[in-house]
């Protein structure tokens, strides 16, 4: 019987570490990343992940570990020749070129028959809506196109792998979000495995077959945007993706089919007991609770969990505002709720009474 083979990750790292003298930028790190996988390395300003994809491309040596591509041990390979195109933060591009011949420099460098060169060339312009600025030096561009160009010099050698350094950062707000749609595209039209750093969680959400978030050059968790935003891994996680409210370490009290959250200070919080939360009768628990599972009470309304407290601040953001309240016993809660009545109902320094979706809430073993 024919036994199907084995086909390799586009990308394995094997316990890939890099101190900086005494510190540690990236702690141990196995990962495999799959073929024609968008996988997004997300965290805040030092965690790491622009240190592992520098480790990547070869700008950077491992202190120890194995980074494999495509079946092969690249870890001590010169960039140049790891098959792999980058776009930087700063695009990167050259200056004295024009267009064309900054799109065209990795496949001369590769000494590529003339003939092809034009005809790769003219398939990135052409992906990347660049028709028509052949000619024109970067100097003479937008923001938009430069980053254009960049990824068509990327793409135009059909890399194995694509790496982008945070290249939507120096974007204003509408063409970052243009942009979004673009890589995207990109992403669906060339298939490449693609390897994507950003401190923007829109960004990872919205763009990611699968996310890995990294604090302190450790990954916390490695999951689908929607397995993330549900199911956070610990406190940090569920902190960083999105906005939440982080309740005070709480009791919990299982009840028959019902479970609660003993706050000091605050009562009780009930919901459907859950098997999967896993947790014992009288175990110290913290609950995180998103704004969307958060909603001002209705007139004479008699439902279980509803708080009281004081608003704050109102944010309107045209579609929605978030609104913050001070609870006694819990501290700050943020509500979003739909449009701005909410602004006109309830003034800064006015009560409110607010139900909390305690079922929806994640909750985590407390520290």
């Amino acid at each position: 019987m024919t036994q199907t083979p084995i086909v390799p990750a586009a990308v394995e790292l094997v316990r890939v570490r890099k101190d900086f003298g005494s510190a540690v930028g990236v702690a141990d790190v196995s990962l495999k990343i799959e073929r024609g996988e968008f996988l997004t390395l997300l965290g805040p300003s030092g965690c790491g992940k622009s240190t592992l994809l520098g480790m990547i491309a070869g700008f950077l040596t491992p202190t120890a570990g194995k980074i494999v591509v495509d079946g092969d041990d690249i870890t001590g390979v010169e960039p140049y020749r790891r098959d792999i195109g980058m776009v930087f933060q700063s695009y990167a591009l050259f200056p004295h070129m024009n267009v064309f011949d900054n799109i065209a420099f990795g496949l001369r460098m590769r000494k590529m028959a003339k003939a092809e060169i034009v005809a790769e060339v003219r398939r990135a312009i052409e992906m990347m809506k660049l028709d028509g600025f052949e000619e024109r030096r970067v100097s003479q561009l937008s923001g938009g196109q430069q980053q254009r160009v960049a990824l068509a010099r990327a793409v135009v050698i059909r890399p194995k792998v694509l790496l982008l350094d945070e290249p939507l950062s120096a974007l204003d707000k509408n063409l970052r979000a243009q942009m979004q749609v673009e890589l995207s595209d990109l992403h669906r039209k060339t298939g490449l495995t693609t390897i994507f750093v950003t401190h923007d969680q829109g960004e990872a959400l919205s763009l990611s077959d699968r996310i890995v978030v990294m604090n302190r050059g450790e990954v916390q968790q490695v999951a689908t945007p929607i397995e993330l935003y549900r199911t956070p891994a610990n406190g940090f996680v569920a902190s960083f993706i999105g906005e939440i409210n982080a309740l005070p370490v709480a009791r919990y009290e299982i009840d028959g089919t019902d479970a609660a959250l003993a706050l000091p200070g605050a009562g009780r919080l009930v919901a459907p007991a859950r098997p999967d939360r896993g947790f014992a009768h009288g175990a110290q628990v913290r609950a995180f609770l998103r704004p969307e599972h958060v909603r001002p009470a209705l007139p004479d309304e008699t439902v279980a969990n509803v708080v009281r407290g004081v608003v704050t601040t109102h944010i309107y953001q045209g579609s929605h505002t978030i609104t913050r309240v001070e609870v006694e016993g819990i501290g700050l809660i943020e509500t979003r709720v739909t449009g701005a009545e909410i602004v006109g109902a309830y003034p800064i320094g006015a009560p409110i009474a607010l139900v909390l979706d305690i079922g929806q809430a994640v909750l985590l073993a407390a520290p």
